[in-house]
Protein backbone atom coordinates (compact mmCIF):
# COMPACT_ATOMS: atom_id res chain seq x y z
CA UNK A 1 0.00 0.00 0.00
CA UNK A 2 1.09 3.47 -0.98
CA UNK A 3 0.61 6.79 -0.62
CA UNK A 4 0.07 9.34 -3.41
CA UNK A 5 1.84 12.75 -2.72
CA UNK A 6 -0.82 15.49 -3.49
CA UNK A 7 1.21 18.83 -5.02
CA UNK A 8 0.58 21.59 -2.86
CA UNK A 9 -1.10 24.54 -4.84
CA UNK A 10 1.03 27.53 -5.09
CA UNK A 11 -0.02 30.95 -5.34
CA UNK A 12 -0.13 33.62 -8.41
CA UNK A 13 0.91 36.61 -7.64
CA UNK A 14 -2.54 38.19 -7.30
CA UNK A 15 -3.82 35.70 -5.43
CA UNK A 16 -0.76 36.04 -2.79
CA UNK A 17 -1.50 39.47 -2.76
CA UNK A 18 -4.76 39.40 -2.12
CA UNK A 19 -4.20 36.45 0.52
CA UNK A 20 -1.47 38.70 2.34
CA UNK A 21 -3.76 41.74 2.06
CA UNK A 22 -0.58 43.90 -0.02
CA UNK A 23 -0.92 45.21 -3.14
CA UNK A 24 1.01 43.35 -6.14
CA UNK A 25 3.22 46.59 -6.57
CA UNK A 26 4.48 45.90 -2.60
CA UNK A 27 4.67 42.25 -3.48
CA UNK A 28 6.96 42.77 -5.94
CA UNK A 29 8.93 45.23 -3.77
CA UNK A 30 9.58 42.66 -1.00
CA UNK A 31 10.47 40.42 -3.87
CA UNK A 32 13.34 42.72 -4.99
CA UNK A 33 14.39 43.29 -0.98
CA UNK A 34 14.72 39.57 -0.59
CA UNK A 35 11.57 39.19 2.17
CA UNK A 36 9.50 36.93 -0.14
CA UNK A 37 10.94 34.60 -1.96
CA UNK A 38 8.95 33.42 -5.23
CA UNK A 39 9.62 30.74 -7.52
CA UNK A 40 8.84 30.58 -11.38
CA UNK A 41 6.50 28.47 -12.95
CA UNK A 42 6.35 26.46 -16.10
CA UNK A 43 5.05 30.13 -18.00
CA UNK A 44 7.79 31.73 -16.43
CA UNK A 45 4.99 33.73 -13.24
CA UNK A 46 6.23 34.33 -9.60
CA UNK A 47 4.19 32.16 -7.74
CA UNK A 48 4.64 31.74 -3.90
CA UNK A 49 4.66 28.55 -1.74
CA UNK A 50 1.90 29.19 1.60
CA UNK A 51 4.95 29.38 4.15
CA UNK A 52 5.25 32.61 2.10
CA UNK A 53 1.96 34.03 3.65
CA UNK A 54 3.67 33.52 6.90
CA UNK A 55 6.74 35.58 6.41
CA UNK A 56 4.12 38.64 5.02
CA UNK A 57 2.61 37.86 8.62
CA UNK A 58 5.42 38.30 10.35
CA UNK A 59 6.81 41.27 8.33
CA UNK A 60 3.85 43.09 8.94
CA UNK A 61 3.92 42.21 12.82
CA UNK A 62 7.59 43.64 12.97
CA UNK A 63 6.76 46.88 11.27
CA UNK A 64 3.67 47.69 13.16
CA UNK A 65 5.62 47.37 16.25
CA UNK A 66 9.12 48.91 15.66
CA UNK A 67 7.95 51.16 12.84
CA UNK A 68 11.01 49.48 10.46
CA UNK A 69 11.20 50.29 6.72
CA UNK A 70 11.28 47.08 4.36
CA UNK A 71 15.05 47.37 3.87
CA UNK A 72 15.42 47.26 7.40
CA UNK A 73 12.90 44.25 7.97
CA UNK A 74 14.98 42.33 5.33
CA UNK A 75 17.89 42.87 8.06
CA UNK A 76 15.55 42.43 11.10
CA UNK A 77 13.96 38.89 9.51
CA UNK A 78 17.30 37.50 8.39
CA UNK A 79 18.56 37.99 11.94
CA UNK A 80 15.45 36.69 13.66
CA UNK A 81 16.40 33.37 11.25
CA UNK A 82 19.80 32.72 12.47
CA UNK A 83 19.14 33.19 15.91
CA UNK A 84 16.22 30.66 15.52
CA UNK A 85 18.88 28.47 13.86
CA UNK A 86 21.70 28.56 16.24
CA UNK A 87 19.03 27.96 19.00
CA UNK A 88 18.01 25.21 17.43
CA UNK A 89 21.35 24.08 16.98
CA UNK A 90 22.12 24.35 20.59
CA UNK A 91 19.20 22.50 22.21
CA UNK A 92 19.90 19.62 19.70
CA UNK A 93 23.49 19.63 21.09
CA UNK A 94 22.41 19.57 24.75
CA UNK A 95 19.74 16.17 23.72
CA UNK A 96 22.45 14.89 21.96
CA UNK A 97 25.30 14.96 25.01
CA UNK A 98 25.70 12.56 27.46
CA UNK A 99 24.33 12.83 30.99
Amino acid sequence: MGYQLVPVPRLSLDAFAAMTGLHPELVRRLIVLGIVEPTRDANGQWCFDRSQVRAVARMQRLRSSFALNYSALGLVMDLLDRIDALESERRTERTSQPS
